[in-house]
């Protein structure tokens, strides 16, 4: 079987469309890894961008990455053509969507199940509002799987009937770009994907470490 060349088959589209600016309702995990992808899309298409990431843990990272990605628009000077469409956070349906995946891998099952529903929502949201296409800047990280991506894309595209627009946006330096434009607008960049099963991954070192630290000292005050 061939391997499918998504940013082929999206150069493809783009090309079809030359003169029109298609509508696009892009779904964005956060401000960081859109803004390679805003530079890029909003040249060929009339942009939307959905906040739906009912996965962020706690509540108040919710708050701050929306922010964020506010910001971020703001300062590219997208704030004129790129409408914000956001969700409240509805952690719920994230903790319905992956009950009995808690103890999966990152990148595993439990991380299908949360780009399933967040892909979904943007399928369902897209064609409420009549949008010609709808993707995600999730592919833009090389710690996401792309096929897998594009693959649930084309699923909900279909139960929807409505366009998905293929993408791996990490493809001629995307991912790179989105960390030097982080960079130069000095937005605020997360060290966890964004979930409570992430967030515990990242801090689990850390606290295994002063649990030692803890240990040595014990040992040191009683010798």
């Amino acid at each position: 079987m061939n391997k499918r060349n998504y940013q082929n088959e999206l150069d493809k589209i783009i090309s079809r469309n030359q003169g029109n600016r298609p509508t696009l309702l892009l779904h964005s995990c956060c401000g960081p890894c859109s803004s390679s992808v805003l530079e890029y899309l909003t040249q060929y298409f009339k942009v939307t961008l959905l906040w739906f990431n009912p996965n962020l843990y706690p509540e108040e990272e919710f708050v701050r990455r929306l922010e964020t990605q506010k910001e971020l628009i703001e300062k590219m000077g997208l704030s004129e053509t790129v409408q914000v469409l956001a969700e409240p956070w509805r952690k719920e349906e994230y903790d319905r969507a992956t009950a009995g995946f808690e103890n999966e891998p990152e990148g595993g099952k439990r991380c299908e199940k949360c780009f399933q529903l967040r892909l979904r929502e943007c399928a369902k949201i897209a064609k409420e509002h009549g949008f010609d296409y709808f993707c995600s800047t999730l592919t833009v990280s090389r710690h996401k799987n792309a096929v897998l991506i594009n693959t649930i894309g084309e699923a909900v595209a279909e139960e929807f009937k409505i366009a998905w627009l293929p993408s791996d946006f990490k493809k001629r330096n995307g991912e790179n770009r989105s960390v030097a434009l982080s960079e130069k607008y000095g937005i605020y960049r997360q060290v966890y994907c964004g979930c409570e099963f992430s967030l515990k991954a990242r801090l689990q070192p850390k606290m295994q470490e002063a649990e030692t630290e803890k240990g040595r000292e014990n040992e040191s005050d009683n010798s």
